[in-house]
């Protein structure tokens, strides 16, 4: 199932009856690019996992451009999800966090999506 975007602000409750499987929360792009090298490094691996149409369902969620993602006050950083870094892959099973992965993500992501 190709990949499905979710521009900063949203609010972090709507995702809970997000259809996907697995959230991933990026920095947002500035002019086309994510501000975040930790992002940049992980997403092909991203992509070529999640983007295939018979790849594992997931939504990208921008947390926003690095000033409001510095603010302890994102809203990404409470609940639901308390994303304390990005890039963090969240895996929901019935609208609750099943699983987190962030760090190692390029190595440990297959892993992690067979659980």
């Amino acid at each position: 199932m190709p990949l499905r975007e979710v521009d900063f602000p949203s609010d972090p409750k709507d995702l809970e009856d997000a259809k996907e499987q697995f959230l991933i929360f990026y920095s947002s792009r500035v002019n086309g690019q994510l501000w975040c090298p930790d992002c940049v490094a992980v997403d092909r691996t991203i992509q070529d996992t999640f983007g295939p149409e018979d790849g594992p369902s997931a939504v990208i969620v921008y947390v926003g451009q690095k000033p409001e993602w510095k603010t302890p006050s994102n809203i990404f950083r409470g609940e639901p999800w308390q994303v304390t870094s990005v890039p963090t892959v969240i895996k929901v099973e019935d609208s609750k966090v099943a699983g987190r992965l962030d760090s190692d993500i390029n190595t440990l992501l297959a892993a992690f999506i067979r659980g």
